[in-house]
């Protein structure tokens, strides 16, 4: 398993026999062939190995008659928008995990959520001819890389984002009920200036989430001012830059509801430096429920999303299509909650 920070597209090299690669790895032809086919009779190490060396040198099985799929890589695909936010690499982390207990190996690629290089991601991903590939770096109105995926015939599931034009199997949460949720809770505590600071809005989760929480201010009699409405990188650094803006202005927000953690801590941190206090002058909130940002040292009052179970649920709902290729899609939904923090106001001991 490799961690790549970008993927260029791959030359067309020459073909790559099996015997190629048995040589290479230093194993029999017939183990080579175990390996690709998925079958039992190798070791995890041996398997490992084997995938390695055929992928150092462009290997691709090729089918065994005319219309009959290729076989397989033992090897999937995992596109997210970088690393780091924690967020991301322990969906990797899940994603691994689960793939290892089954046999696969995963090449892990970031895309900065640029839309050229998950271009080039997919091309390579479908030049190596991987089984599948779940993707948590969608770009919600481009579905062209990801076309590159389905013309390979390559399955794919959406992890969290999705493309509003390309229809496939999809994990994730109820992004606007979960915001709705947590913005009814800072309406509770009497907030009137209220901003909001979400990711990119091409991802079809952060807009989720803006509308959710717009939506539910507006149903209570409140309106966003449009420059407190802020879409930023998920990241620390996004928040703090969003916090720098907002602080900025004549009339500074009493509360902020960000559409992740790291923005939400970006953001404290960015306050604290100006002399500010959490919850006392600013009140913040986050989304995704990151150990660190639940724990005692910072306690932020945000949705706890269960990364784990969704890792999980995105490589069954993969293997199920490799297996079994169907022309309908499922969606999993899975449950969130709400933690109740110090950030918002409340204390938690009593909340």
């Amino acid at each position: 398993m490799r961690l790549e920070t970008s993927v260029k597209a791959s030359k067309p090299r020459n073909f790559v026999s099996a015997a190629s690669v048995a040589r290479a790895a230093g194993v029999s032809a017939a183990t080579v062939s175990y390996v690709m086919n998925g079958k039992t009779g190798v070791s995890p190490e041996t398997r490992r190995h084997v995938i390695s060396v055929a992928n150092d040198l462009g290997f691709r099985p090729r089918s065994s008659g005319p219309g009959l799929s290729p076989q397989r890589t033992r090897v999937i695909g995992l596109i997210v928008p970088n690393i780091l936010n924690p967020m991301y690499t322990r969906w990797a982390q899940g994603v691994i995990s689960t793939a290892a207990d089954s046999g696969y190996e995963v090449f892990t690629a970031i895309t900065q959520d640029d839309a050229d290089t998950l271009g080039q991601i997919t091309a390579t991903l479908a030049a190596r001819n991987v089984d599948g590939v779940i993707i948590a770096a969608a770009l919600r109105e481009d579905a062209t890389a990801l076309r590159t995926l389905r013309t390979a015939r390559i399955p794919f599931v959406y992890l969290s984002r999705k493309s509003t034009y390309l229809e496939g199997d999809y994990v994730g949460i109820d992004d606007s009920g979960a915001a709705s949720l947590i913005m009814k809770h800072m309406l509770d505590h009497g907030y009137q200036d209220i901003a909001t600071v979400i990711g990119p809005r091409f991802s079809s989760a952060s807009l989720a989430r803006e509308q959710g929480l717009v939506r539910a201010a507006a149903e209570a009699g409140l309106s966003i001012p449009g420059e407190w409405r802020i879409s930023t990188k998920l990241n620390n650094a996004g928040g703090r830059a969003a916090a720098k803006s907002l602080f900025a202005s004549r009339r500074r927000p009493r509360a902020i509801l960000c559409g992740s953690d790291e923005i939400a801590i970006g953001i404290m941190e960015y306050a604290l430096s100006q002399g500010l206090r959490i919850p006392e002058d600013i009140a913040v909130t986050g989304s995704d429920g990151l150990p660190h940002s639940i724990s005692g040292l910072i306690n932020l009052t945000t949705i706890v999303q269960p990364q784990q179970e969704m890792a999980h649920e995105a490589f069954a709902l993969l293997l199920k299509r490799m297996e079994n290729p169907s022309p309908q899609y499922q969606s999993m939904i899975c449950a969130y909650r709400l933690h109740i923090g110090r950030t918002c106001g409340c204390d938690p001991a009593t909340a």
